[in-house]
């Protein structure tokens, strides 16, 4: 078996970041380059104040200003390093297509194939490849056929090693993993890539931990998982629906089914709306797939899924306009949170942002404040809408670093993300600055009712009457 001494991951987001940061802190005998055409990405993974770093992970500062220059590296010298590495993860971003066939549901694969012409025109000796983003089926084979196809002798194995990351907890997701799964070929030279791959994890993670498929497999694993992971989110959503219908309330719920063995607790916490990168792109993925080979039903099933998610969202923002008198238009509405889920930057499919642009649509004036999420990157979500134009999405929404100032003469404040800092706020000081009737609705089921309602809080929580 190859030993592995010099890594190259092109991509230095979400996954890419911090997965080679731990690579390079559990094996420092191994050279750790994390590329990528952008360069002012790449200017921010080097910053000395590490708080500026472009992605946040709890954990993940410590251990880049821990092996950053020591064996790992972050650089726009792409081919440089596909050059010199034995091993090259490809982490790039692979987004819902936006046109042609599959548009709305398939992956736009564009990067992965120019990752891999790449590989192919710099390529001198033989190379391990490794697909580390959320990729749809079959990629592994287009990555193959292209590299295939070169005509340089060089040979290629490529690997499927889908990461199984949540946001916020990514750190420890990777140090403590569940599962490591490695898909390659079922012949000596793939086996001895997916063992090569292997000793890499085995730095830090018990043997048995790593589980070796076949590359179909492996691919479908990843979007499997994610869809029923999303699934049992999207289906005690449903569920708080008609326990505000009833005198039911969605924890308790959530707590006795949570005990039966056979289902468990974990995702079972309602809230307005499941985000991220993963779960819908991932969902529609798999609906894809199951309509290009005439599974219908299977592709209906599926997609249900995403739909209940809208509809979680969408209900949210209706019943914040219902409970302020059908009209919101010119009031001012203060939302803590943006990013999809606390102890992240991402904002990738967050609930906010839908409801946000419903809010606006009605034309209220809303103030957000997030702990990590940027001013420009609020922008962006709600220009890339096209809802509205820029210019207007400027003059109704404002981002501030004043969570409690801006709460004054405000009629309402929407929880959008459960950051654990909200849970600290001088509640009786916001609600004498708010103007009466003060409204509070609690998308991630934050705060406690009685303590709420005691202060004087018209509060509406999700799953509770």
């Amino acid at each position: 078996m190859k030993k592995i001494t010099k890594i190259c991951c092109i991509g230095a987001g979400y996954v890419g970041g911090p997965t080679m940061s731990v690579i390079a802190k559990q094996c420092p005998e191994i050279q750790v380059t994390v590329v990528d055409i952008n360069q002012d990405r790449i200017d921010q993974w080097n910053t000395v104040n590490l708080d500026e770093l472009p992605i946040y992970e709890p954990g993940l500062k410590e251990i880049v200003g821990e092996t950053r220059g020591k064996n790992l590296f972050f650089s726009t010298e792409v081919d440089k390093a596909i050059d010199e590495a034995q091993m090259i993860f490809i982490s790039v971003n692979t987004p819902t297509k936006t046109y042609g066939k599959g548009k709305g549901q398939a992956a736009d694969l564009k990067f992965i194939e120019l990752c891999a012409r790449n590989i192919a025109k710099v390529a001198k000796d033989d190379k391990i490849v490794v697909e580390k983003s959320t990729l749809p089926v079959r990629t592994a084979q287009a990555i193959q056929n292209i590299l295939d196809n070169t005509g340089n002798s060089v040979k290629f194995e490529i690997l499927s090693n889908p990461e199984f990351l949540a946001e916020g907890t990514a750190i420890e997701d990777l140090i403590h993993a569940d599962r490591v799964l490695i898909g390659g070929n079922d012949t000596p030279s793939g086996q001895a890539a997916k063992d090569a791959l292997s000793a890499v994890y085995e730095h830090w993670l018990p043997k048995e931990r790593i589980l070796q498929t076949n590359v179909w497999s492996s691919e479908l694993s990843k979007l499997v998982a994610n869809a029923f992971l999303a699934q049992r989110v999207s289906s005690i959503n449903t569920i708080s629906a008609l326990c505000e219908k009833t005198d039911a309330n969605i924890q308790e719920i959530s707590r006795a089914i949570g005990f039966d063995s056979r289902i468990g607790s974990k995702f079972l916490n309602a809230s307005v709306g499941f985000g991220g990168s993963c779960f819908q792109k991932d969902i529609l993925n798999l609906v894809y797939i199951a309509r290009s080979y005439g599974l219908n039903e299977v592709a209906d099933y599926w997609e249900q899924v995403i739909i209940a998610n809208d509809y979680q969202k969408s209900r949210f923002a209706e019943n914040i306009i219902t409970n302020l008198y059908n009209t919101i238009s010119g009031k001012k509405i203060v939302m803590y949170g943006w990013a999809f889920k606390k102890d992240t930057n991402d904002t990738r499919e967050s609930a906010a942002i839908a409801v946000a642009d419903a809010l606006l649509e009605e034309r209220a004036e809303i103030i957000v404040y997030d702990p990590k999420v940027s001013e420009e990157r609020i922008y962006a979500d709600l220009d890339y809408l096209n809802t509205r134009s820029p210019e207007e999405n400027r003059r109704l929404l404002k981002v501030t670093k004043e969570p409690i100032e801006v709460t004054k003469d405000a009629h309402a404040i929407a929880i959008l993300t459960e950051w654990d800092e909200f849970k600290t706020y001088d509640w009786e000081t916001i609600y004498k600055q708010m103007l009466k009737p003060a409204f509070v609705f609690d998308g991630r089921r934050l705060l406690e009712t009685d303590t709420m309602k005691g202060i004087g809080f018209n509060y509406y929580k999700i799953g509770q009457s």
